[in-house]
């Protein structure tokens, strides 16, 4: 704890002088006197409101610019000894610098101006000086004193604002040299008159030039208690542009990894466009970890980030497999993004997080949301949009990831070439309706990909890179759309699509002997060499709506309104598995001598035509369900609202004429419904007409589906699967009188073009994270998400409910509580549970963070400051579930 104390404090001294030192320039007053006389002004005569301005000529030694004087009360000059009272909202202005003050002394013969506040009739004192220089800023005091003359000067107990700092108090005085010479000066990031921490700096005998400060003791307060640290001296560089530097480690232990120097680094300050830091650290039980973060940005243009971490973690005792095989973990992100008007009509665009499956979980700190996330995915890509013409192509490289398994899918890269829907028998010279031939539509899409499908273990193995698999689609749409005796709308359509592939597959039998027998298997073999499969089909579609209104003329109920709608269609496909197609291959299943057909492109990444003959019709009804209720406060539609009750309950299915069985397909079924603006349900589900049969071979159970239908029997069609459900939010506005929702900004919007670049990236880290960011201003708010999954495959029935809530309430208006829970009813168990406290201390906050159950129990206390400036300065205490307390 000394140790982190020491470091802590170290920390912030370096950076308040690092801070400081840029406002040095703001202390350029002085009292020492000149000797030599101002003959620049004339004595002004005693008036409500008095100016006066004049120049003396160029000498050496003498004033060079013009003096003005302003007093909204009152000035008296005093002949006698040459000075000038100014009272009431004075001001002095000489060249670029100007000072403001309830009371300003002008002496002429020593060339300084004394200025102070002034104390009303009612004893208020009001009108502190303020001293401004436009190259440097504006500070405040109780009394400065300057030398117009030489530049010389002494401020007492100044007030001033410095990149998010402020300086306080203490004693300033500024040499000719430049030298600037400070004492008993606090610095904090509390605004608060009394700050809540600060630094007092006690200079014997400091100096501050342009490029180097040197100090005399220093010790850091915080609520008025001087810590037991002080360093009797300090030098520190001030640079006056971003510079590279050593970035002090984090001293600490780690149950688990033993003490560790972590986050010990370099920063590089390349220039004012782009920054990199380089970060590392060490464990005394052996694991290690290193990082390189780097953002850039170029104003209208682009703007990004990139972080590389690596680590090797070693759990256990030494001499357990645990630790002799430690966890190694990379992690990879980057942010890219590309300002709308930098190349208008294309596009470039990043948004990539790749990571070994332990990189979050075994990382210290590592929040809720990154432990319970099961998918991360990536993409990169380029869009371009050719002017005056109806193309346009995109290309991406994509990943995805299940943290869980570990498996990865990498797509390297998929390309999209596109043309817009045409007309090409239509005239632009046309006058009236199109013709129906000029309503035919054509467009044409290309979509070519290779992928990768492995583990992340496996991911950069030569083995893995064999596997790639790669392909070419073109697909040509041609589609008509009429209307039909006034109330219908038919629509027909052609599609043809051809796939591109560099390699197929071939299935061989093969009977393995086994201690009991000999077992069925198939080998798959890949074959190399470029092959075609070109399929089409065609289709129509008949649809129409009916409306039912029922009207009630009693009640706050004025009507029911039932939307219908049907539709109708067929489609037809021809047998793409005929032997002249060459698509489809047989292999032996069995020892009978079983044959079963297979596709040769069953492995491609557009799969391939399909077996068998196809002439269907389609059918389905889609319901819309609401009411019409009388309401004072909705003024738009004559006091009417409407309330939805049913919101696209559907109903679909097919039926295929030339199929040898089971020429009806499942039907499926779905509905969604909104009750008020926060409660939404949903549900799906599938209905399998037919019956089913047990059988038992080689002593496993299975199901075969038989051609009868349930309902020949009485029965009901068998519920296949089924989904319900629903989403609850609900806060502390949503039962106010103002409805309004708090959004995160959007990071699309034109405010990421009215702020700089460090303003946009913590709007952009918001709107990535909200749930990241505390808002006070909520003072509750809660959310439920509750699912009910159902399947039966005619053998077994699996069931899957469960119940999530989070939300957030403010205990007072600086302490707030956050939770997230769940519970699996299958499972009778409570899911990851985590609970977190925010105090708002002003310029500093407090956060705990606690699992207390579960496979990730941890717990973490920070104490920090807001300022970002001083994000280094932090306590903090935390224990991880590896620790395994």
């Amino acid at each position: 704890m000394i140790l982190k104390f020491t470091y802590i404090f170290f920390t912030c001294i370096l950076l308040f002088l690092n801070i400081s030192v840029k406002a040095n320039g703001f202390y350029q007053v002085d009292t020492l006197k000149s000797k030599s006389r101002l003959t620049a002004i004339t004595p002004l005569k005693t008036d409500t409101l008095k100016t006066d301005t004049l120049k003396k000529n160029s000498n050496k030694g003498e004033i060079t610019d013009i003096i003005k004087a302003v007093a909204s009360d009152s000035s008296f000059y005093d002949a006698k000894n040459n000075v000038m009272y100014l009272y009431g909202n004075a001001r002095i202005t000489y060249g670029e610098k100007q000072v403001d003050a309830g009371y300003i002394k002008v002496d002429y013969k020593t060339n300084t101006i004394f200025a102070r506040g002034k104390t009303d009739s009612l004893g208020r004192f009001s009108g502190l000086p303020i001293f401004k220089d436009p190259q440097q800023g504006a500070l405040t005091a109780d009394s400065v004193y300057y030398n117009f003359k030489t530049s010389k000067g002494r401020i007492y107990q100044v007030y001033s604002e410095q990149d998010g700092g402020y300086i306080t108090g203490g004693k300033i005085k500024k040499q000719a040299n430049e030298e600037v010479h400070l004492k008993n000066v606090i610095y904090s990031t509390c605004d608060l008159p009394s700050p809540h921490q600060h630094f007092g700096i006690v200079i014997t005998k400091g100096i501050a030039t342009k490029n180097q400060i040197v100090t005399g003791p220093a010790y850091m307060v915080i609520e008025d208690v001087p810590l037991p640290f002080v360093i009797p001296f300090g030098f520190f560089p001030k640079p006056n542009k971003r510079a590279s530097g050593i970035i002090l480690p984090q001293i600490g232990e780690d149950q688990t990894l033993g003490f560790f120097l972590r986050d010990f680094g370099y920063y590089i300050g390349l220039n004012d466009y782009w920054d990199m830091t380089l970060k590392g650290g060490i464990y005394s039980k052996g694991s290690y970890e290193t990082n390189v973060a780097s953002r850039y940005t170029k104003r209208y243009k682009y703007s990004g980030n990139i972080f590389l971490s690596y680590s090797s973690r070693k759990f256990g005792v030494e001499g357990t497999p645990e630790y002799e095989n430690p966890t190694k973990d990379f992690r990879i992100q980057w942010s890219h993004s590309q300002n709308a008007s930098a190349h208008p009509g294309s596009n470039f665009s990043a948004s990539v997080n790749a990571s070994t499956s332990g990189a979050f979980r075994n990382v210290p700190g590592s929040s809720y949301q990154q432990i319970v996330q099961n998918q991360i995915g990536s993409s990169i890509s380029y869009s371009k949009t050719f002017a005056n013409t109806p193309f346009s192509l995109s290309t991406a490289l994509n990943h995805s990831q299940d943290l869980t398994s570990g498996r990865v899918n990498l797509g390297l890269p998929a390309l999209n070439f596109s043309m817009t829907t045409l007309n090409p028998f239509d005239s632009k010279d046309r006058i009236g309706e199109q013709k129906w031939y000029q309503r035919i539509a054509v467009g044409y899409g290309l979509q070519a990909n290779n992928q990768i499908n492995t583990i992340d273990t496996l991911l950069f193995k030569k083995e893995t890179l064999r596997q790639i698999q790669s392909g070419i689609q073109h697909n040509i749409p041609i589609s008509l759309s009429s209307q039909v005796l006034k109330y219908f709308q038919f629509s027909q359509s052609l599609n043809y699509n051809e796939r591109w592939y560099f390699q197929t597959i071939r299935k061989n039998y093969i009977a393995r002997p086994t201690p009991t027998g000999t077992r069925d298997s198939l080998a798959i073999d890949t074959i190399s060499g470029f092959r075609r499969a070109g399929d089409y089909n065609i289709s129509g579609g008949l649809s129409t709506k009916v409306y039912g209104i029922v009207k009630f003329k009693k009640g706050k109920i004025t009507a029911i309104r039932h939307v219908l709608t049907p539709n109708v269609g067929f489609s037809y496909r021809p047998d793409f598995g005929e032997p002249s197609y060459g698509y489809f291959d047989s292999v032996q299943i069995d020892q009978t001598g079983r044959r079963q057909a297979y596709s040769v492109f069953e492995q491609g990444l557009y799969g391939g035509p399909g077996n068998g003959k196809s002439a269907a019709i389609t059918f389905g009804v889609d319901n819309n369900i609401e009411l019409k209720v009388k309401s004072s406060k909705d003024t738009t539609n004559n006091g009417i609202k409407k309330i939805p009750i049913l919101q696209g309950l559907s109903l679909n299915g097919s039926y295929n004429f030339v199929a040898d069985s089971l020429k009806l397909s499942q039907l499926s079924f779905s509905g969604r419904t909104f009750f008020t603006e926060k409660l939404g349900v949903s549900f799906s589900g599938n209905l399998d007409p037919y019956q089913t049969l047990r059988q038992n071979i080689n002593g496993q159970e299975s199901v075969r589906t038989i051609d009868r239908y349930r309902w020949l029997d009485g029965k009901f069609p068998r519920l296949t699967n089924f989904n319900f459900s629903f989403d609850y939010s609900l806060n502390s506005s949503t039962l106010g009188k103002n409805n309004k929702t708090n959004n995160p900004p959007n990071p699309n919007s034109d405010l990421f073009n009215r702020v700089n670049a460090q303003q946009a990236e913590q709007l952009q880290q918001i709107s990535r994270n909200s749930n990241a960011f505390v808002d006070f201003n909520v003072p509750w708010n809660l959310s439920f998400y509750y699912n009910f999954n159902y399947s039966n495959n005619g053998l077994n029935t699996a069931l899957v409910q469960t119940l999530n809530a989070n939300g957030d309430f403010n205990l007072t208006p600086k302490w707030k509580v956050q939770f997230n829970t769940g519970y699996d009813f299958a499972a009778k168990a409570v899911s990851l549970t985590s609970f977190s406290i925010y105090r708002d201390l002003h310029c500093w906050d407090m956060s705990i963070r606690w699992i207390p159950f579960g496979p990730y129990q941890s717990y973490s206390v920070d104490l920090r400051v807001k300022a970002s400036i001083l994000q280094d300065l932090k306590l903090s205490k935390r224990r991880e579930y590896y620790n395994q307390f």
